[in-house]
């Protein structure tokens, strides 16, 4: 058995990935960027920008940056994994498997709201609406961010959070 390959178990049998997204814990200051979603019928909530991993994206990194640039008309500097959740999702096609979410903490260099473009702003859903709350924890209490996992992720791990764009992680 290589070391990269888990017995063949139920209870280690991989799901299929059927979505994989890119997101920004996106450091301004200090505050966290945030998109504020509101759409008809459903309680306003808060996400991390970014989104899906495109076949034309280079990788995971790629895919966060033209995330970042279509979203905010934004640029960020020194990307650093920090947290990971997966769901179970069905895909569009209807294959069902899990959604791998990849966080990254970075820094915001740039952001020109008037630049945003592509499906979330072209033929929106609802409203997108940038925002910034204290990254504190009365901050974060003060908003829904989803998902959960990653709200309470955010509470308990501020410092560190913080301490992954320190000099001595570059």
């Amino acid at each position: 058995m290589h070391s990269d390959t888990l017995p063949d178990h139920p209870d280690t049998a991989a799901r299929p990935v059927v979505k994989r997204t890119a997101r920004a814990i996106l450091i301004d200051g200090d505050r966290l960027v945030l998109i504020k979603r509101t759409k008809p019928g459903i309680a306003p909530y808060w996400l991390t920008p970014g989104g899906g991993v495109e076949e034309e994206d280079a990788g995971i990194l790629a895919a966060l940056h033209r995330e970042i640039d279509e979203e905010l008309g934004g640029k960020v500097v020194d990307p650093v994994p920090a947290f990971v959740d997966t769901t179970e999702h069905l895909a569009d096609d209807g294959s069902h498997g899990v959604k791998v979410q990849f966080f990254f903490v970075c820094r915001l260099e740039s952001m020109d709201l008037a630049r945003r473009h592509g499906p979330e702003i072209e033929q929106p859903c609802g409203e997108y609406e940038v925002v910034r709350v204290p990254f504190s924890r009365l901050g974060l209490a003060s908003v829904d961010i989803v998902p959960l996992t990653l709200r309470h992720y955010l509470d308990a791990n501020i410092e560190g959070v913080l301490g992954l764009l320190g000099p001595d992680l570059r």
